[in-house]
């Protein structure tokens, strides 16, 4: 049988509220994020309106996850330097371990060094996307929905199962229904996984990219030796038997 998938929604899944809140990109938490531990962090646009609308939107967001990871202030500027991935940007403010962008919403997974350092590396990408989006597309208000989510991870096997599901999240692009009717072409399924450009998934499945950058791999456990181990994982949770 299909391995049970405990998400009401591919896209954006079922799990706990957190008390924190964005405003026009900062961050205010009842709860302190605990250090050294790992979270599934995502947000979407409001009333579910799209946050990336171009392949542009999408490059965008993606260099600020690197460039805004830094204890230093990050100079915005430099997105438009071809170098932007050979910048030093001495400590980071998290650990990223993979990331996923869709149309209307995004999923990060972390690990913690502390708690205001996640709250600082939040509010700069939101803000920066924020400011860019509207600028770009005349408009104004808030871009994100009210209240973001954060899950923690607290068991290892959730952990794994956090980079299966972030990686197999552009699915419900091309087939809202895969989850419930499983996968009949797996070839053509991990073809598509390998050309959408806006999530971590090719940095685990072997291809050598400048975007591997934004990851710190060592931060989170060896769940993936080698390229096949991390794809073998993603096929069991996309073969369906009947």
């Amino acid at each position: 049988m299909k391995k049970q998938i405990p998400m009401s929604d591919i896209g954006y899944p079922a799990v706990a509220y957190v008390g924190h809140r964005y405003y026009n990109g900062s961050m205010t938490r009842e709860t302190p994020f605990a250090e050294g531990e790992y979270y599934h962090i995502y947000n979407r646009g409001t009333n579910k309106m799209n946050i990336f609308n171009s392949s542009a939107d999408f490059e965008r967001f993606i260099t600020l996850l690197f460039l805004a990871n830094s204890r230093e202030t990050p100079q915005y500027s430099d997105m438009g330097e071809e170098n932007i991935w050979n910048i030093d940007r001495g400590e980071t403010l998290v650990d990223i371990g993979a990331y996923c962008l869709m149309p209307n919403h995004f999923h990060i997974l972390i690990k913690t060094k502390n708690d205001k350092s996640v709250s600082l590396f939040i509010q700069r990408l939101l803000t920066s996307h924020s400011k860019y989006f509207n600028k770009k597309y005349n408009r104004s208000g808030s871009l994100f929905q009210g209240k973001s989510k954060s899950k923690r991870a607290t068991e290892d096997r959730y952990l794994k199962y956090l980079f299966a599901y972030i990686h197999l999240n552009p699915l419900k692009i091309i087939d809202s229904e895969w989850k419930e009717s499983g996968v009949r072409d797996l070839s053509k399924t991990l073809d598509y996984l390998k050309k959408y450009n806006y999530s971590s998934y090719n940095d685990y499945a072997g291809e050598n990219r400048q975007e591997s950058k934004i990851l710190n791999k060592n931060s989170f456990p060896e769940y993936f030796t080698s390229p096949s181990e991390h794809i073998n994982e993603l096929k069991e949770w996309l073969i369906y038997e009947i």
